[in-house]
């Protein structure tokens, strides 16, 4: 089944609405920023194996969860830069789903690290930074992103959606 213009801007409207409400509830309980941080809607970087329409969706919910949640304006620009990046670099992985989820943290741990030192002055070392970042986003990406892979692979009427690319 080909999907429409309207059905693409629908799903990504959808991921970016996901996104934006995991990070909300994430940032309710002190997790989605600083120098740890599990954000629920990070397990939804792996949505780029099932669907293109998941990268920008993923993207445009970062930038309003940064924006919504008091992240300063270079946090913004970087960190969905890294959102997009790690959802690009799933998408290349989509025929090989259980290593798709290290694309996200990969970038998250390259680019965040950065920005806690310069938008943030956080004073801890570069490589303490990398290290809980790492953990925070393997926790996300690597072990609920599966979960939820897995899971949604188990619902037979999603590729009826027109949510699955061919």
């Amino acid at each position: 089944m080909r999907k429409s213009t309207a059905q693409t801007v629908a799903f990504g409207g959808i991921i970016a609405a996901l996104y934006v409400a995991l990070t909300y509830l994430a940032n309710l309980l002190g997790l989605a920023s600083g120098a740890i941080q599990v954000r629920f809607s990070e397990a939804l970087t792996i949505l780029p194996v099932f669907s293109l329409s998941a990268v920008p969706g993923l993207t445009v919910g970062c930038v309003l969860a940064n924006l919504l949640t008091g992240c300063a304006p270079w946090d913004v620009v970087f960190g969905s830069l890294a959102t997009l990046i790690g959802a690009v670099g799933t998408r290349l992985l989509r025929k090989k789903p259980y290593v798709a989820w290290i694309p996200p943290v990969v970038s998250n741990m390259a680019i965040v690290p950065i920005v806690l030192m310069k938008v943030y002055g956080v004073e801890d070392a570069w490589w303490y930074l990398v290290c809980t970042v790492s953990v925070g986003e393997i926790i996300s990406c690597g072990v609920l992103g599966l979960l939820l892979y897995k899971s949604l692979k188990k619902i037979p009427q999603l590729e009826r959606t027109g949510f699955i690319d061919p």
